[in-house]
């Protein structure tokens, strides 16, 4: 009996984390110069299957674009997307895209949900070094 009411508590624990209103919080560094880029997430259903071409990406020193989609339904966290293009002469190029699937729980450390990336630009290999966190956005106001 008592195994069973810690697995309640801790499933309404897990729960409660879902339940916030989730923020994700991703540091990317590029040149010496950190962004803080926040993504809230979408409820739009149109969105879900074209959110990339939706959703605006963040300059990035002129050399990169990073972009972050949270999608969801009646704001359940459902996937998380993140783009991360290298800017060239005639249009950006994808470096890399990564989906993350539910379910979530809140992190403790920056960079919980994605670790730190190192992406590299094709022709002179000038690094970028992202890492992203899912945050309460309640806790944020």
């Amino acid at each position: 009996m008592r195994q069973l009411m810690v697995l309640l508590l801790a499933a309404a624990a897990f729960n409660a984390d879902v339940s916030a209103k989730p923020l994700v919080r991703c540091e990317v560094t590029y040149a010496g110069t950190t962004h803080i880029i926040d993504s809230i997430i979408n409820n739009n259903p149109e969105v879900d299957a074209g959110g990339a071409y939706i959703a605006e990406a963040s300059d990035i020193g002129g050399r990169f674009r990073f972009k972050t989609i949270m999608l969801g339904k009646n704001d359940a966290l459902t996937t998380i997307k993140i783009y991360v293009f290298y800017e060239a002469r005639r249009q950006p190029v994808l470096l890399q895209e990564v989906k993350y699937e539910a379910p979530f729980s809140l992190s403790k450390k920056p960079h919980d949900l994605t670790g730190m990336n190192y992406l590299y630009s094709p022709p002179l290999g000038r690094e970028l070094q992202y890492g992203c966190a899912l945050l309460d956005d309640n806790k944020n106001d």
